[in-house]
This record gives structure tokens, sequence and C-alpha cells, in this order.
């Protein structure tokens, strides 16, 4: 995830998967800079969210713990997952694609806010589950990549039907194992 971030940089709007989203780069004023708060937000959002889940980092540092918790939740609430609904609206593959990335948007939004509540009243089981839930999601930026590959290289399929199809497979899956993760009480 780190290497596709560098590809935006230095910024550019010809360069990578912006190459083929020039009609909204040139006519929504707005698309360019939201689409760049989302890619350069959505990267500490992993970074930040992968040690959550560290149990040596939540047992022997929790004010690290708690510090990258409020950064991963403060760049979900405010950067990515505002973002990535905005850019959600414009998704190639039509209104099945447009309707997945919004959804999951407003979930990983709601999940991530509903998480920050609970904790701030103390609830530490139930924040935990919310915040699986949140970084299933945030997850999504990498499984959707890898089913990409798994599909075209399986299937041949044409790309926007690949598009239609890993918007999907890219969070439902992901959220599917957290909540039987949560079920199953491993997590």
């Amino acid at each position: 995830m780190v290497q596709i971030t560098l590809r935006y940089i230095p910024l550019s709007s010809e360069v990578s998967f912006l190459q083929i989203k020039q009609t909204e780069v040139s006519n929504i004023k707005a698309y360019l800079p939201i689409f760049y708060v989302h890619v350069y937000s959505a990267i500490f959002v992993l970074l930040a969210g992968f040690t959550q889940f560290n149990p040596k980092i939540l047992s022997r540092y929790p004010k690290i713990h708690k510090w990258l918790g409020y950064l991963y939740a403060g760049f979900v609430l405010f950067l990515a997952a505002p973002s990535g609904i905005f850019i959600g609206c414009f998704a190639n593959g039509g209104l099945m694609a447009k309707t997945s990335f919004v959804i999951l948007g407003v979930l990983w939004l709601w999940f991530t806010l509903k998480a920050i509540l609970l904790i701030l009243k103390r609830k530490v089981t139930v924040h935990k589950k919310f915040m699986y839930r949140s970084f299933a999601l945030a997850a999504s930026a990498i499984t959707l990549r890898l089913w990409k590959v798994v599909l075209v290289y399986l299937f041949h399929p044409a790309p926007m039907d690949v598009y239609q199809i890993i918007a999907w497979l890219g969070w439902i899956p992901n959220l599917l194992i957290a909540e039987w993760l949560i079920k199953k009480k491993i997590l």
C-alpha cells in the first residue's frame, strides 16, 4: 500500500488510477484534492490500525495504543471515510460499484465513531468489537487489490466486470470474517 501511495507523489492528475478518471478530474474541481486526501490519509489509517491489535503494545504501552487509536479514528472520521464516500459516488463500474463504495464508507465511518463513543464510556469489550469491524473495512484497501489479481489471473473478465465484483469482495468477506471471529470470541 505504501508503494501504491508513493505513485501519487508528486501530485499529478495523470498517474496510475487517475489516468482513467480524467472526466472527474476535469469536470469536478473537488475530485482531485479529495482523492488525494483519501489516498494519503488511508495509508496512515492502515499503519496505525495494524498496531492496534498487537497484544504487546496493548499491555506494555497503553498510552501508545491510545494515541495511535485516536490517530486512526481521527484520520478515518475526518479524512479517509468522508473522502472515500465522495470518490465512491464517482466510482467506475456503474451504480453497482458506486453503491458498494458508499456503503463501505458509511459503515467504516459509523463503526469507527461507535468504537470511539464506546471507549469514552469505558465499554472496552464492545469498543474492541467495533474497532475490529472498522479495521476490517479499512483493510478493504488491501483485499480489493488482492481480489483483483486473483480474478484477473483466474478468469480474465472484462475490466468493468472486475471492478463491480471487487467493489463488494474488497470488504464484505473482511466484515464477515471479523463477525465470525467476534462471535467465536477469538478476538
